[in-house]
């Protein structure tokens, strides 16, 4: 099959990429309940999942033991505007119609720290045990790597899962175009702007500033945009010079194998 999306982070020990899934139509950022929801993390998925060409979902898991699922969804919503947030629980089957209906007829790759329940997720779906489950460390909620490899499941003939070992660290290892696409009503605001190249720090005529000067966009919003925009910038600058030393490299072949030839 042709590869038509690759979902893939910055490997923190290597710092090259790391590939995750192929030919995902969703990715599926699963947040356990039992633990504060990360906004960090949810925007950094979303961007990875817009820069594969794939759609992001929120999947909040572990309902059952939240304290108040209307303000996490609230909280994760306001996170990563504009991408769909499910609250569901595989302990109680709560919210796991509407999202079999959301997966119909899909490939989806669940990502997410251990222990947020992807595996458990995954068995409820199915209604059977297809993959192993832990226990969370009651102090920090982490869970153990009882995934340790990633694995391709037909639910039903409905829709495919693929269920994929936690990961502690996201680093970014998609274009900067891909930031903004997960921030898209900053984009939307820089629409506005004097300058089309527009850094939203301190250039005249600035929108996005204007729009966190009068409330309509919090601060906390756009320094994360800033963030994620260099770390992105940085991995296209990692990945321009990789390219180029590849290039120089083929060229030095291609004028040793010319020097062996002249000399035969």
């Amino acid at each position: 099959v042709e590869r038509d999306a690759l979902l893939q982070r910055r490997d923190p020990s290597t710092g090259g990429a790391q590939l995750i899934a192929a030919n995902v139509d969703l990715v599926g950022i699963v947040c356990g309940l039992d633990r504060p929801v990360k906004r960090g993390r949810l925007q950094r998925f979303a961007a990875l999942a817009w820069d594969a060409g794939s759609t992001p979902l929120i999947v909040l898991t572990k309902a059952d033991v939240a304290t108040d699922t209307e303000e996490a969804l609230r909280d994760a919503e306001q996170a990563s505007p504009g991408v769909e947030a499910i609250v569901v629980s595989a302990e109680t089957g709560a919210g796991l119609d509407g999202l079999r209906e959301r997966l119909a007829g899909s490939t989806v790759v669940f990502v997410g720290e251990s222990g947020a329940g992807k595996s458990s997720l995954l068995n409820a779906l199915a209604g059977r045990d297809l993959a192993a489950t832990g226990s969370v460390r009651s102090g920090d909620r982490k869970g153990r790597h009882t995934t340790t490899a990633r694995q391709l499941h037909s639910i039903g003939g409905a829709y495919w899962v693929i269920d994929t070992p936690g990961v502690r660290e996201v680093g970014l290892q998609a274009a900067a175009g891909s930031v903004d696409a997960a921030f898209d009503d900053i984009s939307e605001l820089a629409a506005g702007c004097r300058f089309r190249d527009c850094r939203h720090d301190t250039e005249p005529g600035c929108a996005v500033r204007a729009a966190v000067e009068g409330g309509a966009l919090s601060a906390d919003r756009l320094e994360a945009w800033r963030r994620l925009r260099r770390e992105a910038e940085a991995a296209e600058l990692r990945a321009d010079e990789h390219a180029r030393r590849e290039s120089e490299r083929a060229f030095g072949r291609v004028v040793r194998d010319a020097k062996r030839m002249k000399r035969g």
